[in-house]
């Protein structure tokens, strides 16, 4: 599917970014090249180390913010794909910083909009994220406004031959500032600090992110987020996984934070086609005949009052099926 195509990643030395770097390179080793692209010189010679542009030449490290609309525009030299990785994401400092989350995931998404139909890319697939649905933080109100101008990026593309689409997922399991290495760390003082007992979440690995990316890069009409059937976990439960012998201290929920997060509204479903694996929020005003894509891929229209909740999730996963997973994915170490 990508051989022979050209990648920039933003946010590319990213939990998400490292993974999508490490598949491409594994899975399509005829891809003609590989742009890594994120604004820390740091993180960049890191993951250089693993992934040296010596062992892979079609790989490159691109310094650059999403900010800065003239170095995207370089950056995309012979590019014509785009997965949108960037983003501000840690929801109290948000919070705290509401400008500069705005700066990075709205501003920066219409600059990576922009540059891409100036550069004539042709598939640019942006990361969303649970929050954004309903959202009661700016983090999630920011992606949502992102989600927004992506999917109608493909109403004013013009001749190009472009399609724009959009990746809504929950907790990455493992990655950068989340509950589990957090977990992991605290262990050893014998005490964990859990914010609502009642707590629910998603979640999903780094590996199904990056397929789910690939999917709508390979099979996207343009306009669609595509949300996928995942599971969820109670917090309780990922404290039991991490540590049976630890204490919990409830600490209360965050400025920003649910108790249950959301990937697909009541609303979003009035116009969400259903699928085996995932399901498919369609633009709001219409780009294609959903009869026709359902018909394609193999849908149908969601019941009505429908909503994806993570409190209300059909798959949980129970503390086995977690300490299993943070071994597979957080530390193979990993030991109660």
């Amino acid at each position: 599917m990508l051989n022979d195509r050209s990648i920039l990643v933003t946010g590319g030395t990213g939990s998400f970014g490292k993974k999508f770097v490490e598949t491409v390179l594994t899975r399509y080793p005829d891809i003609t090249r590989l742009v890594v692209f994120s604004r820390d010189e740091l993180k960049q010679y890191e993951m250089a180390q693993v992934w040296r542009p010596a062992d892979h030449p079609q790989l490159r490290y691109f310094l650059g913010d999403v900010r800065d609309k003239e170095r995207l525009w370089r950056a995309l030299e012979g590019i014509d794909t785009v997965v949108h990785a960037a983003a501000l994401k840690h929801v109290p400092a948000a919070e705290y910083n509401p400008f500069e989350a705005v700066k990075t995931n709205v501003l920066g998404a219409q600059n990576v909009i922009e540059a891409c139909l100036d550069r004539g890319v042709s598939r640019v697939v942006a990361l969303s994220t649970d929050k954004a649905a309903a959202p009661i933080n700016l983090y999630g109100a920011t992606k949502l406004c992102s989600d927004k101008l992506f999917v109608a990026a493909n109403h004013f593309k013009g001749h190009h031959d472009i399609r724009f689409g959009v990746v809504r997922y929950g907790n990455v399991m493992g990655s950068r500032g989340s509950v589990v290495p957090f977990f992991l760390q605290e262990r050893r003082k014998g005490l964990l600090p859990v914010t609502d007992e009642r707590m629910t979440r998603f979640n999903i690995t780094l590996e199904e992110g990056v397929g789910l990316v690939l999917h709508a890069l390979e099979h996207m009409w343009g306009g669609e987020i595509f949300v996928p059937r995942i599971p969820s976990y109670r917090i309780i439960d990922v404290a039991e996984a991490v540590c049976p012998s630890c204490e919990i201290q409830a600490v209360g929920i965050r400025p920003g934070e649910k108790l249950h997060e959301e990937m697909i509204t009541e609303t979003d479903a009035l116009s969400t086609m259903e699928f085996e694996d995932k399901f498919v929020i369609c633009p709001a005003i219409p780009l294609w005949d959903s009869g026709e894509y359902a018909e394609r891929f193999g849908g149908k229209g969601c019941e009505p009052g429908f909503r994806y909740s993570s409190g209300i999730n059909e798959e949980w996963l129970n503390v086995e099926q977690l300490r299993a997973l943070i071994k597979e994915h957080v530390d193979p170490d990993f030991e109660v």
